[in-house]
């Protein structure tokens, strides 16, 4: 066996194995189970490279400006614009434009991933800055595509077993970790004192998770090079097949589908009241094989909670930064609260997100190479 053979069967490559495999047996699985071999293209499409994409690069500028060395960042930046002052009137115009189509935090999202990118091709080489965006888009395309075939094989085990068949027990799990009270008892409790407002800070943060995966792959890829980027990517699906299998053994939902009057209380205002009435009727109209006209982005799976998976993920990944490592597990324990305040997963499904983030990286080998990520600044690896 040759040296490159060797290498593609090492642990931190069998991410690769799996996707394939998995991506093989797709279709016929689909056509076994009568699913149809469509995806809901343009809502994925621009749920990912559009909205995601954009958010995570703002997110990276902040993680970027907290984690990494300043001089590396600012100073150059800064100083580009005290030498040229002019510069600052097109994208002050810029600015004022997008405010006046959109909003303030759309402009200011939009007006900060204009100026990463500027800088980013300002500060390379033609050459150079078109393998940055290849190190970044590569892995980029590689969990677009994986997370499709998640969402395929998330439909297909929910047709086949009943979503809701584990969810007594692991409310029972809880209930005894608890000492006696619920998730949904809790959630009962905020809606009683906490106004609505709280609920929507609480959804930012919720949904805020998804910008730390993207943010993660942004500034790997821009300090350790492509093959760091697809290490994450592959860690990060690795953890998704782990939990379809866990899916398959121990199907459940979540407590809100559990939680007697649920919608009567739960505020309809908030998106995860729509996302929750949505995923009831969809899981049981895959279980009673009703046809549905293509996979979207439904997601079923409760146990594990993947909302903390990843973020355990990301910390590994990113454990070297140590000012990184601080700010986002302080976000990821608010994270914690706000799971289970909107009644979107047991105790249980974040207890279990551990062992499966460890037995994910385990598993992808997900170790850094020899270089330093303090002092290694937007470079490819070769």
């Amino acid at each position: 066996m040759n040296k490159s053979k060797a290498r593609l069967l090492k642990p931190m490559y069998w991410h690769y194995w799996l996707s394939l495999l998995l991506c093989l047996a797709m279709v016929p699985v689909l056509t076994r189970l009568h699913l149809p071999l469509r995806f809901d293209w343009i809502t994925l499409s621009v749920a990912y490279w559009l909205v995601l994409s954009a958010q995570s690069i703002f997110a990276a500028v902040v993680l970027g400006l907290i984690g990494l060395p300043r001089g590396q960042l600012l100073k150059p930046f800064l100083s580009r614009y005290r030498q040229n002052p002019l510069r600052l009137v097109p994208l002050i115009l810029f600015l004022a434009i997008l405010c006046w189509l959109t909003n303030w935090l759309r402009a200011l999202v939009a007006g900060v991933d204009a100026l990463a990118l500027l800088e980013l091709i300002n500060r390379h080489r033609k050459w150079q800055w078109r393998q940055l965006a290849s190190a970044i888009v590569l892995p980029a395309a590689y969990l677009f595509f994986g997370f499709l075939m998640v969402l395929a094989y998330n439909n297909a085990i929910a047709s086949i077993r009943c979503n809701f068949a584990t969810d007594p027990t692991f409310a029972a799990i809880d209930r005894w970790l608890l000492r006696g009270h619920s998730v949904s008892d809790l959630t009962h409790w905020g809606l009683q004192t906490l106004p609505i407002s709280f609920f929507h800070a609480l959804e930012f943060i919720y949904f805020g998770m998804f910008l730390q995966i993207g943010a993660t792959l942004i500034l790997l890829a821009l300090s350790e090079g492509r093959t760091q980027a697809l290490q994450f990517v592959g860690t990060i699906l690795t953890s998704y097949y782990l939990a379809l299998i866990i899916f398959y053994a121990w199907p459940a939902q979540g407590p809100y589908t559990l939680c007697p009057g649920h919608f009567l209380r739960f505020p309809a205002s908030l998106q995860s009241y729509t996302i929750q009435k949505t995923l009831i009727p969809h899981a049981l109209a895959l279980f009673h094989h009703q046809p549905i006209s293509r996979i979207s982005t439904d997601y079923f799976i409760a146990f594990p909670c993947m909302h903390i998976v990843q973020p355990i993920i990301v910390l590994w990944f990113l454990r070297r930064r140590r000012r990184l490592v601080a700010v986002l597990a302080a976000y990821d324990v608010l994270l914690i609260g706000a799971i289970l305040m909107l009644e979107m997963h047991y105790v249980i499904d974040i207890v279990a997100a551990l062992p499966t983030a460890a037995l994910s990286i385990a598993i992808t080998g997900g170790v850094f190479g020899r270089k330093n990520p303090e002092t290694v600044v937007c470079e490819i690896a070769p």
